[in-house]
């Protein structure tokens, strides 16, 4: 009876968890879709939805410690449980970060956004950030190492599109200073989706260290 109803509660915190990273990648979804769009009804979306997503995180963490004092689960199940709230955390910066782009957006609809369509290195570095989300997750309900080592690796690829992109940025502070502005605002954006690669790869990890007990490094 005692390890039925441990194994419920536990069904019900990773159920959780995966909810809370489809309301995540979400968020990546839209933000990308209003930058590029320079869609202001949908970047409101996003910052709304951020309360939500806030909300859960705080369910879930509540749950996991309340499973922690009163299980008193072993060494597998506890490392299944300190996954969940490391992965919380990086979840819900991810959230705070689509939040943080989208108002960014706004400001960039204020200043008549020229890059669009131009600027190619930013989409891409957004489309790689929301799949290492996507896959982190999948690795997690997966169980799945090698998943999670894929994502790893992936952020490197991010770190070099975003060193690409600041260096774009530097050439049009210094070719059109009268959007000096508009660079600032989309090398904070650029910031925002290395950050989210960041988390990922720090989500990944813990997938590592839930499997094998080992965990590498963390990077925020």
């Amino acid at each position: 009876m005692y390890r039925s109803r441990f194994e419920k509660e536990m069904d019900e915190l990773r159920s959780n968890l995966v909810r809370l990273g489809l309301l995540v990648e979400e968020s990546i979804d839209r933000s990308i879709a209003a930058l590029i769009k320079q869609d202001r009804v949908l970047a409101e979306t996003v910052i709304a939805a951020d309360r939500e997503i806030n909300g859960l995180a705080n369910q879930i963490e509540s749950r996991a410690l309340n499973i922690l004092l009163r299980q008193q689960p072993i060494a597998t199940d506890l490392r299944i449980i300190s996954t969940a709230l490391k992965m919380v955390t990086d979840l819900e910066r991810i959230g705070d970060q689509a939040e943080d782009i989208c108002t960014i957006v706004l400001h960039l609809i204020d200043e008549n956004y020229v890059a669009q369509g131009k600027w190619i290195i930013l989409p891409k570095m957004a489309q790689l950030a929301k799949q290492m989300v996507n896959a982190s997750i999948d690795s997690f309900i997966k169980q799945d190492i090698d998943i999670a080592k894929k994502v790893i690796e992936t952020d490197d690829e991010v770190d070099i599109l975003f060193a690409k992109l600041r260096d774009e940025m530097i050439e049009l502070l210094q070719s059109k200073p009268k959007y000096a502005n508009q660079a600032i605002y989309l090398m904070m954006v650029a910031k925002y989706f290395e950050k989210i690669g960041d988390h990922a790869e720090n989500i990944a990890d813990w997938v590592v260290f839930c499997k094998t007990g080992e965990k590498k490094h963390r990077k925020i």
